[in-house]
């Protein structure tokens, strides 16, 4: 069994303080829209960062989120996408 901080740095997710969900092959990353919204208003132990990031740096985050970890979910994130969201 791999070491949380190893299964971490994989995106495999983590059970500890709290119970986070896995980045890699997740379906749920397929629409943009959701990890947009996560990262924007924050979900959970998650904070939003929406305050702190700039359409840009989200988007950012979210593409490689979506072709990261097994997951090659392709289509581009835009600005506009990350506005919506706000």
């Amino acid at each position: 069994s791999p070491t949380p901080a190893l299964s971490r740095s994989k995106g495999e997710g983590a059970v500890g303080a709290g119970n986070y969900p896995p980045l890699a092959e997740n379906p749920n990353l397929e629409a943009a829209g959701y990890p947009i919204y996560i990262i924007v208003h924050g979900h959970k132990a998650m904070p939003p960062f929406g305050e702190m990031l700039d359409d840009e740096q989200i988007a950012a985050v979210v593409e490689y989120i979506r072709t990261h970890f097994g997951n090659s979910y392709t289509d581009p994130v835009t600005l506009d996408d990350v506005a919506s969201a706000r």
